[in-house]
């Protein structure tokens, strides 16, 4: 299977029409960072390409004080680890898009990108579980919004339909006294992908736990809320036992395999050191009014 066709529509409803006629011989590109790198090595053939990098409206950060923030798919990677107000009120993300590849494959790669090409270890995705991120599904028909934790159905899977695409992600505003913190494991610096990802965002009431969010990336066959571990800390005060038997549900609510990267043994005993220290760090974060 050969390229047949290539198209740059400018606007989301041209790019809608589009998918709509070529269906699943068709495949949306922004950044390339992904689908490039699968075409090179022959992995994606696909007969259609769609390029939605030239839609103005797909690349913006907007925050408003009452209903939050919202960046199109097609904003650079770069450009939501280095925004202002994404650093100062989503912290995590910031960080998490800071820590994806190297400085140039930031630079390229976008958040739909990121998103839709549904790697179980896609960086950007553990914290937005946590932020309690929407995605935002445009159609034909119109548009639809579903919790990003339902977006994925699989390795290399999401849930969208033919004729449709993501557009956005939204946000909600963080309560008062949030802080969330992002931790990956690699084998080496740089490019590498995580062998185990794990976001976690706390609320704090005083010295109790109000609220706490957790979740995996790279240990199941999509990024998912490690709630059992979640209803371990909730409602109760920092305590170094709770937090062990946190790091250990949520070593047990993953279920990793084996590849080149990493044992699935060794992916467990990470999640759990790594559930522990990102818990520890939310918290400190919440003290530092970083968030």
């Amino acid at each position: 299977m050969t390229l047949e066709r290539y198209f740059a529509p400018k606007s989301v409803k041209e790019a809608i029409s589009l998918l709509s006629e070529y269906g699943p011989k068709a495949k949306v590109i922004s950044g390339g960072t992904d689908l490039l790198a699968q075409m090179k090595q022959r992995e994606v053939l696909p007969p259609c390409v769609i390029s939605i990098g030239n839609i103005a409206e797909l690349n913006f950060i907007k925050y408003d004080e009452s209903k939050g923030l919202s960046i199109g798919v097609s904003t650079s990677v770069v450009d939501i680890a280095n925004s202002p107000v994404v650093k100062s009120k989503f912290s995590i993300l910031a960080q998490a898009a800071g820590l994806l590849g190297t400085p140039s494959i930031r630079n390229q790669a976008t958040l739909g990108g990121n998103l839709c090409n549904a790697a179980p270890s896609a960086d950007t995705a553990p914290p937005l579980l946590v932020l309690e991120a929407r995605a935002i599904i445009a159609g034909a028909k119109g548009e639809k919004t579903i919790p990003l934790e339902q977006f994925f159905a699989g390795p290399g899977q999401t849930v969208l339909e033919q004729g449709h695409l993501l557009t956005q992600v939204q946000i909600p505003n963080l309560p008062p006294h949030s802080g969330g913190f992002y931790l990956k494991q690699t084998r080496r610096h740089g490019a590498d992908l995580a062998m185990v990802g794990v976001a976690a965002l706390v609320v704090m009431e005083a010295d109790i736990l109000k609220d706490v969010r957790i979740a995996l990336g790279a240990v199941a066959p999509t990024p998912i809320r490690a709630r059992k571990a979640e209803a371990i800390l909730r409602g109760y005060p920092m305590d170094d036992k709770r937090l062990e038997a946190a790091g250990h549900a949520a070593s047990q609510e993953a279920t990793p395999i084996d590849d080149v990267r990493s044992s699935a043994e060794y992916r467990k005993t990470l999640v759990a050191v790594l559930t522990r220290r990102a818990v520890t760090q939310a918290i400190q974060q919440t003290r530092s009014e970083v968030v």
